[in-house]
């Protein structure tokens, strides 16, 4: 980076500060701190809708899967884009609840106070590993950027920048609460839109400047180029010989998951249309913010190819995917010397920030709701509760960058953070179309939820031991071999020189390498770097040899062969012209890490798995965590004791009543509804049973389904800009 750059970075941190200071201003009670003084307009919505539900996570993975994988590698963030049409309907809850925060709603909907400090609990440790992603994925963005990999007192450069960036969140997020959060989301949200679209153009110059020829520097041109260095296969959005980590089943599957537990994410009650000044705003805001989101994740992918027919011969991002967004700014902008280079990493650092600021926010105002005023000091006045938010927001944001700091692991801790939703979306789910639902059944959920998927996996292989070395749970699924011919490409002759110079690269720095840690670290790096690629010649044959399988069934962290690795081969044949070989592992196993306890339910019933992709193995995983929590929620209902009917009436009254802009009309309206709430029972789907489904107006449906025809036209607009040039 030169000095430009850092005069740029700088001066986007200073803005953000400045505009914390003078959102502390404006803040005097718990509703401007936490909910803005639910004022907002589409726009801002529509920002902090954009703003907090893209994380820096998110271009960094599409980066390293489009690397991997090539254009199906955009599933990764785009397995969110078939749940946007809910959100048109989701965004009208968020407003009627008229509520500070979701565990508000836990604990009028099952008149339990506990139940809100239970939901807090979970959304502290959700944050934590969620923000701890983004804070962890910017400094493997940073690395080749800045050109350092070291930095205060000679420690990885993490651990200087995870605390710088976690205290600017906290100055102007602790200062100013969700006003300084939102109006820095619309400024961040134009930065995440250039982070998104910056480096298309300027890369597709510079594949036409240095490999078009004389005279050819148009972007047709650059488009061409890239089809020309890359497989074809690489622009498949679902499938292909050499790529295709996301069939249709594990998107379908990814997509149900999100669905369901997207919806009890503490910060929908803000983004999600709590803070907004009407339903309306709620709606269009929630709904236009993730699309926007969407089309971003177009630019993402696009950008992975482009960098991939580009870069395909760097080392550097051989030996680390997560890279490609750095080196890429660094080698298409940096050369420019405009500070683009700072501004791309003022642009990713927004995309942390704009959600972070939010996330510490909704968090403290679940503390301070529901377990300071709750349990502690129900008393204290307004001042006091801001500060107490002020602190929690404080804490947050210093115990992900814990989690980051300790963790480093991105795709780890964000598969924990999206796994602890199961626990609260059933009760989210049902408690809102179902009065039958109570709280005991509710904490019988909670329990059971926590147990067969979060306790029950560690703790069974530490009470038996030696269930880790049963031949029957240490199976793993058959490795398939298939290879094919077909016409190298640049790409894979630079991908096999960038496979060697990583290759000796980390050797260098392990034999370097005099701590034990460091040494652990890059034998783990090149055993990830995976076999080495064909040598290869442009427009002559090449056998490439995609290897699958040999995953573990029962067990999350794989198996390890107790001695020497077995194999033994199962078949052989012919599939059009691609030979297809069959293994099976053999021998002793030891399992590792916890166990999928809810696999051993397709065991029990015969259900063979060995020949099942790591796809479907994950997309198995889905019925379990879905329905279980439902069905005992729902069985639990039938045989406990009812609500009170009086609190249910109350409660539903106020959901089936339209919100109104004007606060001092909508609580006069509201106190009609709660004191006839037989009225809003009009619009009831079955008026006689405990089923609160409501007929859909024409706004519901038409709303959803043009959101579901704008789905489609994001999946041709990134087919149509792919096969560009192809």
């Amino acid at each position: 980076m030169q000095p430009i750059d850092y005069f740029v970075l700088i001066s986007y941190f200073a803005i953000m500060i400045a505009i914390g200071l003078w959102a502390m201003r404006r803040v005097s009670n718990q509703e401007d701190y936490f909910m803005g003084g639910r004022g907002f307009g589409k726009l801002l919505q529509t920002f902090a809708a954009f703003g907090a539900g893209t994380g820096a996570h998110e271009p960094v993975t599409v980066g390293r899967t489009g690397w991997t994988s090539g254009l199906s590698g955009v599933w990764s963030a785009l397995m969110w884009l078939f749940v946007t049409p809910i959100y048109w309907i989701t965004a009208v809850w968020y407003r009627r609840m008229r509520h500070l925060t979701l565990g508000d709603w836990f604990v009028e909907r099952y008149q339990s106070r506990s139940m809100g400090a239970a939901y807090t609990l979970f959304a502290i440790v959700f944050y934590m590993f969620y923000l701890s992603t983004m804070l962890s994925a910017i400094a493997k963005f940073a690395v080749p950027l800045m050109g350092v990999e070291t930095g205060l007192f000679g420690y990885e450069l993490r651990y200087t920048l995870i605390p710088l960036i976690a205290g600017v969140v906290i100055v102007y997020g602790v200062l100013g609460g969700l006003t300084a959060a939102y109006w820095t989301d619309l400024i961040q949200g134009l930065f995440i839109i250039l982070l998104s679209v910056l480096l298309i153009p300027y890369g597709l110059w510079a594949l036409a400047a240095q490999y078009g020829g004389e005279g050819q520097d148009g972007l047709m041109d650059g488009f061409r180029i890239m089809h020309d260095r890359v497989s074809g296969d690489y622009f498949s959005l679902f499938s292909g010989p050499s790529s295709g980590e996301f069939p249709i089943q594990y998107i379908v599957s990814l997509s149900l998951l999100g669905m369901v537990g997207i919806v009890v994410q503490p910060h929908f009650i803000a983004t999600g249309g709590g803070s907004a000044k009407s339903e309306d705003e709620a709606r269009i805001g929630l709904v236009v913010g993730n699309f926007l989101k969407r089309l971003c994740t177009v630019g993402w992918a696009l950008t992975a190819l482009i960098a991939l027919a580009l870069l395909a011969g760097s080392s550097e991002i051989a030996e680390d995917p997560d890279r490609v967004w750095g080196v890429a700014a660094r080698e298409i902008l940096g050369p420019l010397n405009l500070g683009l280079v700072g501004l791309m990493l003022a642009c990713l650092l927004a995309a942390m920030m704009s959600s972070a600021d939010t996330y510490m926010i909704v968090t403290s105002a679940l503390v301070v709701r529901n377990v300071y005023a709750a349990y502690i000091d129900p008393d204290a006045d307004e001042k006091k509760y801001v500060m107490v938010g002020r602190i929690t927001g404080l804490i947050i944001i210093l115990g992900a960058s814990v989690v980051a700091l300790t963790y480093a692991d991105v795709f780890g801790q964000f598969k924990m953070a999206m796994e602890l939703p199961i626990l609260f979306a059933a009760p989210f789910w049902v408690g809102m179309y179902w009065r039958r639902a109570n709280r005991t059944a509710v904490w019988g959920t909670i329990f059971a939820s926590l147990l067969i998927f979060f306790v029950l996996p560690f703790a069974i292989p530490v009470i038996n031991p030696g269930l880790r070395e049963s031949a029957s749970l240490t199976t793993t699924t058959q490795i398939v071999t298939r290879t094919f011919d077909r016409l190298a490409t640049d790409s894979d002759v630079a991908r096999h020189e960038a496979w060697i110079g990583a290759q000796q690269n980390l050797m260098e720095k392990r034999d370097a390498s005099d701590h034990p840690e460091a040494t652990t670290r890059y034998e783990a790096a090149l055993d990830s770097l995976g076999p080495e690629p064909p040598k290869a010649t442009v427009g002559e044959p090449i056998t490439i040899s995609m290897k699958s399988g040999g995953q573990a069934i029962y067990w999350r962290g794989g198996v390890k062969p107790k001695d020497a690795a077995e194999v033994e081969l199962v078949s052989e044949h012919q599939e059009g012209s691609t030979q297809v070989r069959v293994e099976r592992i053999t021998g002793a196993q030891v399992g590792q890490g916890s166990l999928n306890i809810d696999f051993l339910l397709y065991s029990v019933v015969g259900i063979d798995l060995s020949e099942a992709s790591k796809a479907t193995l994950e997309t198995l995983r889905l019925p379990a965590r879905l329905l279980t929590p439902f069905l005992v929620l729902i069985l639990l209902s039938l045989f406990t004791p009812r609500e009170d009917e009086r609190v249910l009436d109350r409660y539903f009254a106020k959901m089936n009543t339209p919100v109104l802009a004007d606060h001092a009309a909508d609580q006069r309206i509201l106190e009609q509804a709660y004191a006839s709430p037989e009225t809003t029972r009009t619009r009831k789907l079955f008026p006689d049973s405990d089923w609160e489904f409501v007929k859909p107006t024409v706004k519901d449906v038409v709303g959803f389904l043009a959101a579901c025809v704008v789905c489609f036209l994001v999946i041709a607009l990134l087919i149509w800009l792919a096969g560009i040039g192809g």
